[in-house]
C-alpha cells in the first residue's frame, strides 16, 4: 500500500521528482564524492514531509528506533550495510556492544533493538546487548510480544574498555541511547570506537545545528539541478533564554515565529500556494515528540494556557526547555484510508535500507505525526528507495521512494558535517 497524496500531481513537487529522475547519474556521483570527503553516521533515520508542492525533512535521528518497521524483505541490504559501516570502522572488528535506552517496558523499542541485534549477527558478529540501567547485575531475559526474546546484561569496564564480565571485549560500542539524560561516566575516554560519537547525543546535540548544516548541504545540491533549495528546504530560526513556566523570552519567540511565517508567505505566493503558512516550535534539543506545538500567528506563544506551558517546558528525562527551534511547517498531503501519513527512510552507513509510513488517525496534516497514540500505526515501504525505474511516472511507487531516499541521504550528509563541527 502506498499513502495517496492528495493534492493534484502537477506542479513544483513533480517537477522536481522529474528533476531527480532525470538527473540520477549526477545525482549519485555527486553522493559518492561527498562519501569520500565526511565520515557517515553509523546509522541515521529521517522524517520527510510531502505536502505535494514540497519535500522535506523535518527530524533525522541518529539513534533510530524503528528498525523492527521495515519490510523484512529488505533485511539482506541491512546486513550489507551494517557489514560495509564496521569495514570502515574496525575491519577486525567480532563483536558489538549495543547500548539501548532504558526503555525494559516499551514492546515496539524493544523489538527494534532485537531487529537490530540480529541484523549485526547477520553481518557476521558477536553482539551482546548492555543495560545502563542500576538494576541489571545479571543476564536478563525479556519475553517480546512479537515471539522473540531480548537478553540484556550488564557492563563491566576495565580500564578504558566496556565488556562483560565473561570477557567480551568488543571492538565497537553501538549507542542506541540518545543521551538525553547526560553522558554516564561509564562511556567516557573509552579506547573502542563508540557509534555515533558521544557528541551526537542530545546532552550536546541541537536540532539547529543539524539544520544550518542541512541548509549548506541542500543548497549546493539545489544548484546542482538548478532548483529552488526551498524545495527540499524548511525555514528556521531559533531562540534562547526561552522559559514558559516563568513566561520570559516569549517576545524573542513570537518575533521570530511571525517572521518565519512571513517569509513562508512570500514562498507560497510565489508558488501559489493557497494553504495557511505555519511553524512547529520544538525544542532545539530532545526527542520522543515531546514538547512540540503547531503555530500559525506568534500571538499563539503570548496566550499559551497553562497546560501547553507546561507541555512545551519539559522534554524526555525530564530536562527543562530553554532553547527551542522554530521551524517552517510542511503540511503533510499523503494520506491511508483517510489518515494523515509521512514517509520515514532508514539508512545504514550511506546506504538506504528502507523506511515505514508513519500512519496517525488522530492528528491533522499541519501536526507532529511522532506523537503517543493507539491509532500511531508503521507501514513497510514497498520499494527500498534506491532503484528509480526511468519507464515509470515521476510519481509512480518506486520513483517517489527513490525521491525520498535522495531527500533523506542529503539529511544524512548534513548530520555528517553537523557531528564533523562538533567534535573538531
Amino acid at each position: 500500500m502506498v499513502p495517496h497524496l492528495t493534492t493534484a500531481l502537477k506542479g513544483p513537487l513533480l517537477e522536481l521528482e522529474q528533476r531527480i529522475l532525470k538527473e540520477q547519474p549526477a545525482i549519485e556521483r555527486w553522493f559518492r564524492s561527498k562519501w569520500l570527503e565526511h565520515t557517515i553516521p553509523f546509522y541515521t533515520s529521517v522524517d520527510l514531509r510531502n505536502s505535494g508542492f514540497k519535500l522535506a525533512p523535518v527530524d533525522t535521528n541518529l539513534f533510530p528506533g524503528g528498525f523492527n518497521n521495515l519490510n523484512p524483505d529488505f533485511l539482506p541490504l541491512c546486513v550489507q550495510a551494517a557489514q560495509s559501516a564496521i569495514e570502515k570502522i574496525c575491519p577486525e572488528a567480532r563483536g558489538v556492544l549495543l547500548i539501548p535506552e532504558n526503555h525494559t517496558r516499551n514492546q515496539f523499542y524493544l523489538q527494534n533493538v532485537a531487529q537490530l541485534a540480529q541484523i549485526l549477527r547477520n553481518a557476521g558478529l558477536m553482539v551482546r546487548i548492555g543495560s545502563l540501567l542500576p538494576e541489571i547485575t545479571q543476564p536478563t531475559t525479556l519475553d517480546l510480544s512479537n515471539g522473540a526474546t531480548l537478553t540484556l546484561e550488564p557492563i563491566l569496564r576495565k580500564g578504558n574498555r566496556l565488556g562483560m564480565a565473561d570477557g567480551f571485549d568488543p571492538c565497537v560500542v553501538l549507542l542506541n541511547n540518545d543521551l538525553s539524560a547526560g553522558v554516564p561516566d561509564v562511556l567516557k575516554n573509552l579506547e573502542q570506537s563508540v557509534l555515533p560519537p558521544l557528541e551526537a547525543g542530545w546532552t550536546t546535540r541541537r536540532k539547529s545545528q543539524h539544520f544550518g548544516a542541512y541548509d549548506r548541504v541542500a543548497n549546493e545540491f539545489a544548484e546542482l539541478l538548478h532548483i529552488d533549495p526551498w524545495l527540499i528546504n524548511p525555514y528556521f530560526d531559533v531562540c534562547d533564554k526561552v522559559d514558559f513556566h516563568a513566561r520570559t523570552g516569549e517576545d524573542c519567540l513570537a518575533a521570530k515565529v511571525d517572521l518565519v511565517l512571513e517569509k513562508i508567505s512570500a514562498k507560497y505566493d510565489e508558488y501559489g500556494v493557497k494553504d495557511d503558512p505555519f511553524v512547529i516550535v520544538k525544542a532545539d534539543a530532545g526527542t520522543y515528540g515531546m514538547g512540540i506545538m503547531t503555530v500559525k500567528d506568534g500571538s499563539e506563544i503570548r496566550d499559551l494556557n497553562r497546560k501547553q506551558r507546561n507541555k512545551m517546558a519539559v522534554v524526555k528525562e525530564g530536562l527543562q526547555v530553554s532553547d527551542v527551534l522554530i521551524q517552517e511547517g510542511v503540511y503533510t498531503f499523503e494520506t491511508i484510508d483517510n489518515a494523515v501519513a509521512e514517509p520515514v527512510v532508514y539508512m545504514v552507513d550511506h546506504f538506504v535500507v528502507g523506511g515505514f509510513y508513519r500512519v496517525h488517525t488522530a492528528r491533522g496534516v499541519d501536526e507532529n505525526l511522532n506523537a503517543p497514540g493507539m491509532q500511531f500505526l508503521p507501514l513497510a515501504f514497498e520499494s527500498c528507495c534506491a532503484f528509480p525505474n526511468p519507464d515509470c511516472a515521476p510519481d509512480d511507487t518506486p520513483n517517489r521512494f527513490y525521491a525520498y531516499g535522495v531527500v533523506g541521504r542529503l539529511a544524512m550528509l548534513a548530520a555528517a558535517v553537523e557531528i564533523e563541527g562538533m567534535i573538531a
